[in-house]
């Protein structure tokens, strides 16, 4: 069984999440998380308590650098999608796949 990283965290963080999460699922409630915390996550940051968001756009990434900077000490963000001028996910020419920035981990 997949489980999404998403529902993972989640669980860790004892947030409940349906059982099965689509992409669109999971993208809708980490851009929640980031731009729109519930109590919560509130609560939890207060107890220093870091969310790991995953394959995010860089544009949204930076957007949380602008709009949230008083958060970003308890956000983590890995496989990060690389866009266009137009917000468009870049794909690699050779295999297809999303490129996503290397985060070093």
């Amino acid at each position: 069984m997949d489980v999404p990283t998403t529902l993972i965290l989640a669980s860790l963080l004892g947030v409940m999440l349906p059982a099965q999460l689509t992409h669109a699922d999971e993208y809708s409630w980490q851009m929640k998380q980031l731009f729109n915390p519930g109590k919560i996550r509130l609560q939890a940051e207060n107890q220093d308590k870091i969310l790991i968001y995953q394959g995010l756009k860089d544009t949204d990434v930076n957007r949380a650098m602008d709009d949230q900077y008083k958060r970003i000490e308890y956000m983590m963000f890995i496989n990060v999608i690389v866009t266009d001028s137009e917000g468009q996910p870049l794909s690699d020419p050779t295999t297809g796949e999303i490129i996503v920035e290397d985060d070093g981990c």
